[in-house]
């Protein structure tokens, strides 16, 4: 899959293709239905398909501080969306400038002088252009001028998560947050990721006998709620079972929130200064204070013993 930043980097003899646009933020089952169908029309029409995403998140610009927590980072999506049949990934920096561009404008600055669409595959709540502007019924009357088609898709898809709420970016976040990650993975298709560097912190874990890698999460990741979970710590292309603490350690009297995750029954591992992944399999407990290093430790060997029987 090509991936181009901005618009200049897309090659200047690129022909027709077929686009979608969105954040697209977790490229939840939702988001894979409107993908999938953009894929599908670029293959019957013999030309490439293409992402169009931002970077950053239009709200932050728009209303600075109001960042979302991020499901996935653009990296991330990049994968997902190349394991989709996506050709081309196009992030487009967000800037104030490029916030006022009129829906017009953006449609012929964007998918007309540059990405020369065929068709535009879309949700039937996408908005666009200056004060979001722009809607469906507005894309397709610019389709009938600059001579493009406009496929709009259903993509309310729900089930168990969220008590039946439609899927979406938004109801997950909400789930990650509440400790329910067995919710958001009913709606990503796959489990919660958060990923980043493995650094130094307290060695607290090593000492009790259960050393964690101590993941430095990405800028504005979505991290479930305190809590112990059960799950998998990735290194490259290695999975281990791992029991997941996201919290304050209160037991310590800390006061930084962190991700640890304990590879279970590995020994030796150094994995300091590695940038690794992992994935939310399901909630164990939420997070206590102990009065005691012995009960903590009692706890944290149900906590893996429990880890253990949820992940074989």
């Amino acid at each position: 899959m090509q991936r181009w930043r901005g618009l200049e980097d897309i090659p200047e003899d690129w022909g027709r293709s077929v686009v979608t646009i969105g954040s697209y933020d977790g490229v939840h089952r939702g988001h894979q239905l409107i993908i999938g169908r953009a894929v599908r029309r670029a293959r019957e029409l013999g030309v490439p398909s293409v992402v169009v995403t931002f970077d950053p998140h239009p709200s932050e610009v728009l209303r600075p501080g109001s960042h979302p927590p991020l499901l996935a980072p653009h990296h991330r999506r990049a994968e997902l969306m190349a394991d989709l049949g996506v050709d081309a990934l196009l992030i487009l920096p967000f800037t104030t400038e490029f916030s006022q561009l009129s829906p017009a404008d953006f449609v012929v600055k964007v998918l007309v002088d540059k990405l020369h669409a065929q068709a535009v595959v879309e949700g039937p709540n996408f908005r666009f252009g200056h004060r979001a502007a722009g809607n469906v019924t507005v894309l397709a009357e610019l389709g009938a001028d600059y001579d493009f088609e406009v496929d709009v898709i259903d993509l309310v898809v729900r089930g168990e998560a969220g008590g039946g709420e439609p899927f979406s970016s938004t109801l997950t976040r909400r789930l990650v947050a509440e400790g329910d990650v067995e919710g958001a993975a009913e709606i990503l298709g796959r489990p919660h990721r958060v990923e980043g560097i493995v650094v130094r912190g307290a060695q607290r874990g090593r000492e009790l006998g259960y050393p964690t890698a101590n993941v430095e999460t990405l800028p504005h990741t979505a991290i479930p709620a305190d809590g112990v979970y059960a799950g998998w710590l990735n290194v490259g292309d290695e999975a281990m079972p791992a029991a997941i603490s996201v919290g304050t350690n209160p037991t310590f009297d800390g006061t930084e929130r962190t991700v640890e995750a304990y590879a279970i029954d590995r020994v030796g591992l150094d994995l300091y200064g590695l940038h690794v992944s992992v994935d939310f399999l399901a909630f164990v407990r939420g997070q206590l204070k102990f009065e005691s290093i012995e009960a903590l430790l009692v706890a944290m060997g149900d906590d893996v013993k429990r880890c253990r029987e949820l992940l074989a």
